[in-house]
């Protein structure tokens, strides 16, 4: 079972993919937030086998997130997952720069994994 990890947000939606056994996050790549996005995520979610979503929830931006997360619900037919999202951005860019959001989806999946998991 393959997990899809995403951090929401209004520019860039971060992506992050678990491993077969659902163990292990590893960030996948960032997606622009337009037009094109929910194309580019069911590619994704084909490639990728991603039988479950994880959506990281932050409050701030709670109205977005529930309204995207119903979209994926919808469309894809696939159960979304919230997991509290706390600084994951900011950790993620301790890190490295240039795939800050990848990897804020990867600690968001791996968190909730974590927690599946034990």
């Amino acid at each position: 079972m393959r997990l899809l990890g995403i951090d929401y947000g209004a520019k860039r939606i971060g992506l992050a993919v678990s491993d077969e056994g659902g163990s292990l996050a590893f960030p996948k790549e960032v997606l622009l937030n337009d037009a094109g996005l929910f194309e580019s995520l069911e590619k994704i979610i084909k490639e990728e086998k991603v039988s479950e979503i994880v959506i990281g929830e932050a409050d701030l931006i709670s109205k977005e997130v529930e309204v995207f997360t119903k979209e994926l619900s919808q469309r894809f037919k696939i159960q979304v997952h919230k997991e509290k999202e706390y600084l994951t951005t900011l950790e993620a860019r301790r890190y490295q720069i240039g795939l800050a959001d990848a990897r804020a989806a990867a600690l968001i999946l791996q968190r909730y994994l974590d927690r599946r998991n034990h």
